[in-house]
């Protein structure tokens, strides 16, 4: 079955989460609900209510194994639960009733992953999409390393091409809500800004003496 042609994808919502008039998720889609589970205007806010959600589900119901979450996310009542929670450990790379934080990008991230792809049939979302959803939930990727830290490590010049690119696509990310504000700012010129004053930044700080 092709991803793009399952009803999360085509609603935007990968988690599948059904609508509920009082939950006002940002991004939501007019009209809201397909008759059963939420829409929204894009991926990333359809993303973002899934991590918002699960995030919400551990801190109200303590919820901190894969096996306790995806108990709560996909009851037995309609899914194979056990298969369901075999397959997002492994994807994940932890055991079934091992501790996970959510409030970590990088255990909530591919948390995220791996529910998507049960749920959508094996869709997966370029990376930048997820980091963007995890961005306007609270759950930002880490910053990327100092200059110095990767010069340290490489002994080469390349270690700053790398923190370039990570400092750059990082920015983006984090700069996603802010873009969404600015209103009649087409977000593709507000982004290139964003990356300019990235590059400049980045330029300035290898010209200075170590």
């Amino acid at each position: 079955m092709d991803p793009k042609t399952t009803r999360g994808y085509r609603n935007r919502n990968p988690g599948n989460i059904e609508h509920v008039p009082a939950n006002k998720w940002q991004g939501l889609a007019d009209p809201p609900s397909d008759g059963r589970f939420c829409r929204f205007t894009s991926h990333e806010f359809g993303i973002r209510a899934l991590a918002a959600l699960l995030v919400t589900h551990q801190d109200r119901h303590k919820l901190r194994t894969p096996r306790a979450i995806i108990e709560r996310w996909a009851p037995k009542v309609e899914n194979d639960t056990e298969a369901y929670i075999a397959v997002v450990a492994r994807r994940i790379g932890v055991g079934p009733d091992d501790a996970i934080d959510l409030h970590r990008h990088d255990h909530l991230r591919p948390l995220l992953e791996a529910i998507i792809h049960h749920e959508c049939a094996g869709l997966t979302y370029p990376a930048g999409v997820i980091d963007r959803a995890l961005t306007l939930a609270g759950v930002p990727p880490a910053p990327p390393v100092t200059l110095r830290e990767v010069a340290a490590v490489t002994g080469t010049g390349r270690g700053a091409v790398l923190v370039g690119a990570a400092g750059i696509a990082t920015a983006v990310a984090q700069a996603a809500p802010a873009i969404q504000a600015l209103g009649t700012l087409a977000p593709a010129v507000a982004i290139a800004v964003i990356a300019a004053a990235v590059v400049g930044v980045l330029a300035w700080r290898l010209r200075r003496p170590a």
